[in-house]
């Protein structure tokens, strides 16, 4: 009988190494999947951080581009309304001169009245 419950003891004990040993290489194996795991993850965030790198340069250089549009602009802006001064300029020049030559013509009443004539016109022509 001792003899049977030793070999029933061994037994037991065998099948709950095995147990033991079926636990061990699950537990190897879940620890190589998640150090797997980690790796992968490392690298997404390694990809992640230059995508994120590469993101804010298209940034920079969208600003960049931005910056030196807005630079063409104004400097074709300002030089179109320098464009126009010089254009009215020489319109109101054109008056003062046809003024001047109107007054020679005729007398001093009549020029005042062409003058707020002329000017009417110029100013419904500038509108």
């Amino acid at each position: 009988m001792v003899n049977t419950r030793s070999r029933t003891k061994m037994a037991e004990n065998t099948d709950l190494l095995a147990l033991l040993a079926d636990m061990k290489r699950s537990m190897e194996k879940g620890s190589m999947e998640m150090k797997k795991g980690q790796e992968e993850m490392k690298k997404g965030q390694e990809e992640m951080k230059k995508g994120q790198e590469e993101m804010k340069k298209g940034q920079e250089e969208m600003r960049k581009g931005q910056e030196e549009m807005k630079n063409q602009i104004q400097s074709h802006v300002e030089g179109k309304i320098g464009e126009i001064k010089d254009h009215v300029n020489n319109c109101i020049e054109r008056i003062e001169e046809d003024v001047r030559s109107v007054k020679r013509e005729i007398g001093e009443g009549e020029v005042q009245r062409k003058f707020e004539e002329v000017l009417r016109v110029f100013l419904h022509i500038c509108e």
